[in-house]
């Protein structure tokens, strides 16, 4: 998968000024790739490893999967404009490499975590690094011209759903040996990965286009703050974004226990229904985005999409049997193009030299999702699948998730900073 030819350094490092966008972006595709499915085998036993290290039952384990959710978005929402920073300072590559490796170290420890503790410091460490995600944002920004960068920004999400299609079946299969086993072999991937990247992955950031490092706007608040005074229309696409990713915390903090909970699926079960998701999203982003977003533009494809995503998660909320997910996870399809829609459009807004602040603004973003959103999801799980509950009702989580995607589309139609048309915005300075 790795493309041949390209010149190199004396040191070994592919020279990127070389490297056609369409092999820079394979780099990136294989890494990410890696990268999705070592965190989608992990999904399936991750629930099991949690009720077995504490006793608690799956709506417990919910619960406490939620707060650890909120533990690691809260070390992302401090580090993530750092290693933004860091990467417009130094080049993505090393940034990447450092995330990648700290990953896998994540997953070592937790494949040999004698007690909760051991998983609960596993995963902070794994929020100092921010993993590899919105680097690898800044690193296509970098190799792409601003009106393609929505449609290769949904190489990431391509790379992620081919990564949910073999991980989470990947993981389910070798389930049956041991439920530490998944994490062994998700270590076994990162580790590969950071000697991939070390070997294959070059530089995207020209040392032209670098800045020094600030403290002032290595923080979030800072981050947010350099958007609203320098790009204030691109801060309105960040609180869309915002408003967006609490919706899909209920995808991706409930999908195993809501599964388990509400049609008894085994953890082979659970893999199958998140590979189809992944089909799903790879499908969408590797192929429609291509030919959707140039075609319609990104304003029609996030209107579209939100609707896509409201659809399905109302299914998903009322699905009396496990088949019905399927239907869901169908009429999705348009959902996973949002993302990229408003990435794109965000990053046609700032400088080159700007594009790792950017992304470390919109990771900080991702991570308040995360702080409010999986305690909110897994409780309103564990809740209404309680004995305590005034309505046994599982799906709340979802139903949740269509008012938050609702929402997202209500700011965005009424959004004066949006041109007509969906044209790529630009910097206001």
């Amino acid at each position: 998968m790795v493309p041949p030819g390209p010149a190199r350094l004396s040191h070994g490092m592919v020279d990127i000024r070389n490297i056609s966008q369409k092999q820079a972006l394979a780099f990136i595709f294989v890494t990410v790739l890696i990268d999705a499915i070592g965190f989608g085998i992990v999904i399936p036993v991750f629930p099991r490893l949690i009720m077995a290290l504490t006793g608690e039952t799956i709506g417990g384990a919910a619960r406490i999967s939620g707060w650890m959710m909120l533990m690691y978005a809260s070390i992302q929402f401090v580090c993530g404009p750092i290693i933004g920073g860091l990467s417009d300072r130094f080049g993505r590559r090393p940034v990447l490499l450092a995330s990648l490796l700290a990953l896998g170290l994540d997953y070592l420890v937790m494949a040999f975590a004698p007690g909760f503790a051991w998983l609960v410091a596993a995963r902070a460490v794994a929020g100092v690094a921010g993993a590899s995600f919105p680097t690898a944002y800044a690193y296509i920004a970098d190799v792409s011209p601003p009106d393609k960068r929505a449609a290769n920004f949904g190489v990431i999400g391509m790379a992620f759903g081919f990564g949910f299609i073999l991980g989470p079946a990947l993981g389910g299969l070798v389930a049956q040996f041991g439920d530490r086993v998944p994490f062994m072999v998700a270590a076994a991937l990162a580790l590969g990965n950071v000697a991939y990247g070390l070997l294959v992955v070059p530089e995207s950031l020209k040392p032209e286009n670098r800045r020094g490092f600030e403290w002032r706007r290595a923080n979030p608040v800072g981050a947010l703050l350099r958007l609203k005074s320098a790009h204030p229309r691109v801060l309105v696409l960040a609180a869309i974004m915002l408003l967006w990713t609490m919706g899909y915390q209920a995808l991706y903090a409930t999908w195993a226990y809501f599964g388990i909970e509400r049609f008894g699926w085994s953890a082979g079960q659970v893999g199958a229904s998140l590979a189809a998701v992944g089909l799903s999203g790879a499908l969408a982003q590797g192929v429609l985005s291509r030919r959707l977003i140039p075609r319609h533009g990104p304003r029609n494809i996030v209107i579209a999409g939100a609707i896509s995503a409201i659809s399905a998660y109302l299914i998903y909320a009322f699905a009396s049997q496990g088949w019905m997910m399927y239907v869901g996870i169908i009429a999705a399809l348009l959902q996973p193009l949002v993302f990229p829609s408003l990435q794109g459009m965000m990053s046609a807004g700032v400088a080159a030299s700007e594009q790792g602040e950017l992304q470390g603004a919109v990771s900080s973003l991702q991570s308040i999702s995360s702080i409010f959103g999986p305690p909110l999801m897994t409780g309103a799980l564990a809740w209404f699948s309680g004995p305590a509950a005034p309505v046994y009702f599982p799906g709340a989580p979802f139903l949740l998730g269509a008012g938050f995607s609702a929402l997202a589309l209500l700011v965005f139609l009424r959004a004066g900073a949006l041109r007509p048309g969906g044209e790529p915005l630009r910097a206001s300075n």
